[in-house]
């Protein structure tokens, strides 16, 4: 974290505002394009030939392409991408958001290099649902418009159908799904182990607390904002902030006063 804060303090002013925001109205401009004239986004999607070519634009302009030519299936998809951005920047800020967005450029670019293949924006945009469902994963969404699911869920059971996909698959498209994924294993994976790190302390420390007859009723942590303990919500992470209070996972402090517990 401290290499992002510093990356941050020189650069951040080089960072897009609302850029998830930019991205999906652009998707939607170049949907209503490709009604109009399909053959026009045959000419942004990512393809190594052509960029060696002199058409240097389509290491960008993929990212507009639309996965979908159903209007309802992308104004769904729209409205999502929408919710992503929003909740993203309010939980990293727009420099962070940048660099786990261009990270993920970088990773699909190389894959589609390596393997001389034409790539979509698909794992990056999924790359954003992962990293959302971390941060907001008891958040509902509606599938389809129609059936309520957690976030949550809604990601495991996507990463499930990769991880059955990535075993049936040739090991190109392995690799290039773990470059697709490239961001978001950079960003969470030292935050998964963390975690991980975390639960055992607090195992440790509710041992110690009951080898010490602490009464069943004192709660471990108690959330500095909303008062919740972890008797009362078992199933909540909650961290020692940089100030000495707790905090529970929906009300950790933003990325630059990040908790240490």
């Amino acid at each position: 974290m401290n290499f992002l804060n510093t990356l941050e303090r020189r650069f951040g002013h080089l960072a897009i505002p609302r850029l998830v925001h930019l991205v999906a109205i652009l998707n939607a401009v170049v949907f209503l394009a490709g009604q109009i004239n399909p053959a026009f986004i045959s000419k942004l999607a990512l393809d190594r030939t052509a960029v060696l070519q002199g058409e240097y634009w389509r290491l960008f302009t993929y990212i507009f392409i639309p996965q979908t030519t159903s209007f309802l299936l992308f104004l769904l998809g729209f409205l999502m991408m929408w919710t992503i951005g929003t909740g993203l920047e309010q939980v990293w800020g727009k420099f962070r958001l940048n660099l786990f967005y261009l990270t993920g450029m970088i990773g699909t670019t190389i894959a589609a290099f390596l393997f001389d293949a034409r790539y979509s924006n698909f794992m990056l945009n999924l790359s954003l649902f992962f990293a959302f469902a971390w941060f907001y994963g008891d958040m509902h969404v509606a599938i389809f418009g129609i059936i309520p699911v957690k976030v949550r869920w809604a990601a495991w059971f996507t990463a499930a159908l990769l991880g059955i996909q990535f075993f049936a698959s040739p090991m190109s498209y392995r690799a290039a799904l773990l470059m697709g994924l490239l961001n978001y294993l950079l960003f969470f994976l030292p935050l998964m182990l963390s975690k991980r790190v975390h639960d055992f302390q607090v195992a440790r420390r509710r041992e110690t607390f009951q080898a010490a007859s602490t009464p069943e009723q004192t709660p471990l942590y108690c959330c500095h904002v909303c008062k919740r303990t972890d008797l009362e919500h078992p199933s909540l992470t909650f961290r020692v902030g940089r100030d000495g209070n707790d905090y529970c996972e929906e009300h950790l402090p933003k990325a630059n006063d990040a908790p240490v517990g």
